[in-house]
């Protein structure tokens, strides 16, 4: 219930969150890493999203949630909030070792 609370309040303000974040060079590709590659964000990859929500949320108050403790747990929901694809990527396997 939590949960859908925080992704309508993203989904309320996706436009202007969206504007925000692709004014950051290299943000998006930052919170769309996990859904891009299904790898973890390293602990310096979490603080520098912080830094930049804590910027945004100057503007849009509501990315406040993401800033408190446990909030790095809720930046899946926000990934996927601001995907602008349809369908998720699914990472490639490099099999190019097997050939060897």
């Amino acid at each position: 219930m939590i949960l859908n609370y925080f992704k309508r309040l993203i989904i309320t303000n996706k436009g202007l969150i969206l504007e925000q974040v692709l004014a950051i060079k290299g943000l998006m590709q930052l919170l769309m890493k996990q859904r891009n590659t299904s790898q973890k964000w390293t602990r310096e990859e979490k603080r520098e999203i912080r830094i930049h929500l804590k910027n945004i949320s100057k503007i849009i108050p509501a990315l406040i949630i993401f800033l408190l403790i446990g909030g790095s747990f809720l930046l899946p929901i926000l990934a996927e909030v601001l995907d602008r694809r349809k369908t998720r990527r699914i990472p490639q396997i490099d099999n190019s070792h097997e050939n060897l």
